[in-house]
């Protein structure tokens, strides 16, 4: 049988619900962005444009740089966002819209995400550049799916010990990066570290305006966490997601 309509959504040109996408018009990379205006900048550098739409805060451009096809889509803020990106990233190459079936063979894409972030180490300065080696999830999206078996426990255990954490704040996870994806951006202008995925950008992150903190000490706690030689970089609201939905 194939996936039900109230599953698998399609707008009535077929395309995908929210990313308004045909499988046609995804390339094999995909550069994910969180501001739609920044997708402009990205595909700027590109040499030709085929393809752009844009709906909501999913602005999509395909086209081709040096002779290799690339499509810069934007995320808009949070997890909750990415899982709809993500899901529907992978229903366009792996779902047979027509038939409304699972593929037999499945199709990779390489998804590198070019983001802002906020540093939390003197060491790692304004306008740098960072990659996450891992992400650390504060929003709960991984526990709704199974996926106990790409989680490293024994990380998200020692860091809420550390945090004393709040029992009723959602339980940390920790997914790592694409170690074959990490190779290739790799240099000695990158910094590398642990990135925190936090739920919202003021509370989550420490930031005081008029409501008080649970816990004020919070981001102290977090800059001071060592896990087998690995400490936490930067704060933002999408790695955890991404990596844990790849």
């Amino acid at each position: 049988m194939g996936l039900a309509a109230s599953e698998f959504i399609l707008n009535i040109d077929g395309s995908i619900y929210h990313l308004n996408l045909l499988p046609q018009h995804l390339a094999n990379t995909v550069i994910v962005v969180g501001d739609p205006d920044r997708v402009e900048k990205v595909a700027s550098h590109f040499d030709t444009i085929e393809f752009k739409v844009r709906k909501r805060e999913f602005h999509t451009q395909t086209g081709t740089y040096k002779g290799k096809r690339i499509s810069v889509i934007s995320t808009g803020i949070g997890t909750d966002n990415i899982d709809i990106v993500f899901n529907e990233l992978d229903a366009l190459v792996n779902i047979d819209f027509e038939k409304r079936t699972l593929r037999k063979e499945l199709r990779k894409l390489n998804i590198i995400r070019i983001g802002t972030t906020g540093s939390i180490q003197p060491d790692v300065p304004v306008d740098s550049f960072l990659m996450s080696n891992a992400g650390i999830g504060f929003d709960s999206l991984l526990h709704f799916y199974d996926s106990a078996h790409i989680q490293d426990q024994e990380f998200a255990e020692a860091l809420v010990e550390h945090l004393d954490w709040f029992p009723k704040k959602s339980t940390p996870y920790v997914v790592g990066n694409d170690e074959d994806l990490a190779k290739k951006l790799d240099s000695e202008e990158v910094h590398k570290g642990i990135t925190a995925t936090n739920v919202g950008f003021y509370g989550p992150q420490g930031r005081i305006l008029r409501l008080a903190l649970q816990d004020p000490g919070m981001n102290d706690k977090l800059s001071t966490f060592s896990h087998k030689c690995q400490r936490i970089t930067n704060l933002e609201m999408e790695t955890s997601g991404i990596y844990g939905l790849s």
